[in-house]
């Protein structure tokens, strides 16, 4: 369907193969005029430090503002590939991206939201739960995320741990991170009522229900809530594609949800589990497998070229996995679906 032309003084950015169009002010990044105008297109941290917004550039001029060299290479640079969440277009553009679909996009809104409960599930992890405006649904795909506006501007961004049809309220599951300007405030401070102002929903980690193929779960740490939320929505809608879930911590009390997950093994009969502790203590009696998660993956599933992984979690972790599967155990590289949990020190490469 041919698109109108871009407003003056704008440029056109197409994306190929879906033949989507969409204007960019000039100076705009190329992923926020996509996400102002609900176009859907894949990315991560919107911070140039994960990789995930990558895509080929087929014609046309794009310079980029600051990001990191792990998520762009100067080599990729040069090969035409861009970031979109810090790529600037000169020029009318066209880029190569498969994710790109109609109905992935919901509208990003802020909104106010009321802290419903805290609850401590391991000594730095808290569950946290917020309430919506009754008249205001946030809608949004299970695997999304979104973020606390702070004072000051500053932003803080959280997965949802539940589908959306376990609503209208949403779960957080945050890490504590000492000395960090919102979580020492949630660890120490919050109570219950208190009022956040929240944005979204964001991002490009949901399930992808076109496919038949059996699925890799695969979570480290907190990385467990977006998948949490995915596993809900299969359940909901009856998905029964073969899906085993590998989550990694470094000792057993990081597995903050075990219970959770032996509860809906009993539920979903095509669901597999597999908890792997990189650093267990003695006194953790920890019998279960050990290692890096991602590796216990490919020891059982040497071939993943007939699967889908959905990745989460620390950078190391999903940036690792990303080249093994491909490498080692042939995945395609579209059929690797992740969401890097940056922190703000990551972000900046402090």
């Amino acid at each position: 369907m041919p698109s109108a032309p871009a407003p003056m003084g704008c440029f056109q950015v197409t994306v190929q193969p879906s033949g989507r169009a969409f204007s960019v002010e000039p100076g705009e990044a190329i992923l926020a005029a996509a996400i102002r105008q609900g176009v859907g297109m894949p990315y991560g941290c919107k911070d140039g430090a994960c990789g995930s917004c990558k895509c080929k550039k087929l014609e046309g001029a794009v310079t980029h503002g600051a990001h990191q060299s792990k998520a762009l290479s100067a080599e990729e640079e040069a090969a035409g590939f861009v970031l979109t969440c810090c790529g600037v277009p000169h020029t009318d553009v066209v880029l190569e991206s498969r994710q790109v679909t109609d109905e992935s996009a919901f509208p990003v809104r802020k909104m106010p939201s009321r802290v419903v409960s805290l609850e401590k599930k391991s000594p730095d992890v808290m569950v946290l739960k917020l309430q919506l405006p009754a008249n205001d649904t946030l809608r949004y795909h299970a695997g999304q995320y979104i973020e606390f506006i702070l004072q000051g501007g500053a932003r803080r961004s959280y997965s949802m741990a539940n589908a959306p049809h376990n609503g209208p309220g949403i779960e957080l599951h945050i890490r504590h991170m000492p000395g960090g300007k919102f979580t020492d405030h949630v660890f120490n401070a919050m109570k219950e009522k208190e009022i956040l102002r929240v944005e979204g929903p964001y991002g490009a980690f949901y399930l992808r229900e076109d496919s038949d193929k059996p699925m890799i779960l695969l979570a480290s740490g907190t990385g467990f809530a977006p998948i949490k939320a995915v596993i809900e929505h299969m359940q909901f809608k009856g998905i029964t594609r073969p899906a085993t879930l590998y989550w990694g911590g470094r000792r057993p009390s990081d597995l903050y949800l075990d219970d959770w997950v032996r509860a809906k093994l009993a539920e979903m009969p095509h669901l597999s589990y597999v908890p792997v502790i990189s650093n267990a203590l003695p006194e953790d009696d920890w019998t279960g497998r050990t290692g890096f998660v991602h590796k216990a993956v490919l020891q059982d599933f040497p071939d993943l070229s007939g699967h889908q992984v959905y990745a989460c979690g620390a950078p190391i972790v999903v940036d690792s996995a990303r080249a093994d599967y491909s490498a080692l155990a042939g995945l395609p590289a579209d059929e690797f679906h992740a969401d890097a949990f940056t922190t703000e020190a990551d972000k900046h490469n402090e």
